[in-house]
């Protein structure tokens, strides 16, 4: 039996949604069902398989600018650009850039819970296309 887009949207929600705040998830499954059904199932789709290939903790070790950022989320000033999940593949200690405040000058590299922010309302950027970490921050700077 050939899966439907809707079973394939099903099975990589399991993958995506401890990426995601419960507000931002289950505001993504009722828009699944309206108008543009087709584009929030397919969201769920790519971003599972984005997930599922990003490197994990020291995978981009040593790359400094040159690391490639896979997600990105954001709330109200603040943003935090993940490079790389948790080793055990999960959200309590990712790795990326965070800019908090919009406080450019004092922005820096480190681990981040993707847990903790989602916990507290952050947002994944639902139309960010991966990209390495220095034009993040030329366009920060632009």
């Amino acid at each position: 039996m050939k899966k439907t887009l809707a079973m394939l949207a099903a099975d990589a929600a399991q993958t995506i949604l401890p990426f995601f705040s419960a507000q931002q998830f289950a505001c993504m499954v009722e828009l699944s069902r309206g108008e543009e059904g087709e584009f929030f199932l397919q969201k769920f789709i790519d971003l599972a398989e984005q997930i599922k290939t990003m490197p994990v903790t020291y995978g981009q070790d040593g790359m400094a600018d040159e690391a490639v950022v896979h997600l990105h989320y954001f709330m109200g000033g603040s943003h935090w650009y993940i490079t790389e999940k948790d080793i055990e593949g999960g959200v309590q200690q990712a790795y990326g850039y965070a800019v908090l405040n919009g406080d450019d000058y004092c922005a820096e590299s480190g681990y981040i819970s993707i847990e903790e922010i989602t916990f507290y309302g952050a947002e994944l950027d639902l139309h960010f296309t991966p990209c390495r970490l220095l034009e993040i921050k030329a366009k920060r700077a632009a």
